[in-house]
């Protein structure tokens, strides 16, 4: 794992989150990633990467000397730029409800729930389960619940 790599940005958590929202993460990023289910170098590199990031913060005096040392290396270093669906060199989906939800964190960061539904819709469903997603269920359910209608009426054809 690289030495710069964010153990939350790697476990996919606020770093404000439970501890038991952590422990989530890990098991779920475990079962995605584990040699037994898919023996790809991807894949082991991957379940590598996220083992190296819950030692860092799977008890409390641990995250609390990692919380210390993170905080030391970010006021160091230059903020990472924020992803946004200009920055990627792919048009930005339009904005098909002005009604729809913007995140306000994350990789995908000042998009709609729309513009992310389109792009990444694994993502959203991670997030409908995620503590930091609840505000945004209700819409993401919908969204995802429309793609299905739309997938299943493509298939009929």
């Amino acid at each position: 794992m690289a030495a710069d790599r964010d153990a939350y940005e790697v476990l996919q958590v606020d770093p404000k989150a439970h501890a038991v929202v952590l422990k989530a993460a890990h098991r779920a990023l475990a079962s995605l990633y584990h040699p037994d289910l898919d023996q790809s170098d991807a894949s082991t590199r991957r379940m590598a990467e996220v083992n190296q990031a819950w030692e860092k913060v799977r008890t409390p005096d641990r995250r609390e000397v990692y919380d210390r040392q993170r905080a030391k290396v970010r006021e160091a270093a230059p903020a990472a730029p924020i992803v946004t669906p200009q920055s990627t060199g792919r048009p930005a989906p339009r904005r098909p409800d002005a009604a729809s939800a913007s995140l306000d964190f994350g990789r995908y960061r000042d998009w709609t729930l729309a513009q992310v539904a389109q792009e990444d819709p694994d993502y959203l469903r991670w997030l409908s389960r995620h503590s930091s997603g609840g505000r945004y269920r209700s819409e993401i359910e919908r969204l995802l619940s429309a793609q299905s209608v739309k997938r299943e009426t493509a298939n009929r054809r």
